[in-house]
């Protein structure tokens, strides 16, 4: 499966954005997935993941209640809603498809995409 990310960008702290994650070659339903995100220096962090079917969601403490991940599976396609942004979520997302459901260890997914940079201004 090949996945593309979008819909990152500049926004200040407290702002919101929707970065989205289209899927493509091969049935997006069989796969869980994840929204990880890595900032300059650091290692990849997970952030989020959804059930095939999208009826179990998981999420890294530093985000919950803040970002919500959600899937459309007739459009093939991931969606992170990101509410009351900090600068320190400034880093680049990316989408992961594979793995086991709620798997938080980038190892664990088959595919990535190319990522989506976010910023966050203070």
């Amino acid at each position: 499966v090949q996945l593309r990310a979008s819909g990152g960008g500049l926004v200040q702290a407290g702002g919101s954005l929707r970065p989205s994650c289209a899927a493509s070659g091969r049935t997006f339903t069989i796969y869980d997935m994840g929204w990880f995100r890595q900032a300059p220096g650091k290692e990849r962090e997970f952030v989020t993941s959804i059930s095939r079917s999208g009826d179990s969601t998981y999420y890294a403490d530093s985000v919950k209640g803040r970002f919500t991940i959600s899937r459309d599976n007739a459009k093939s396609t991931l969606y992170l809603q990101t509410n009351s942004l900090k600068p320190e979520d400034t880093a680049v997302y990316l989408c992961a498809a594979g793995g086991t459901v709620g798997a938080r260890v980038p190892a664990d997914y088959d595919f990535w995409g190319q990522g989506t940079q976010v910023t966050v201004s203070s």
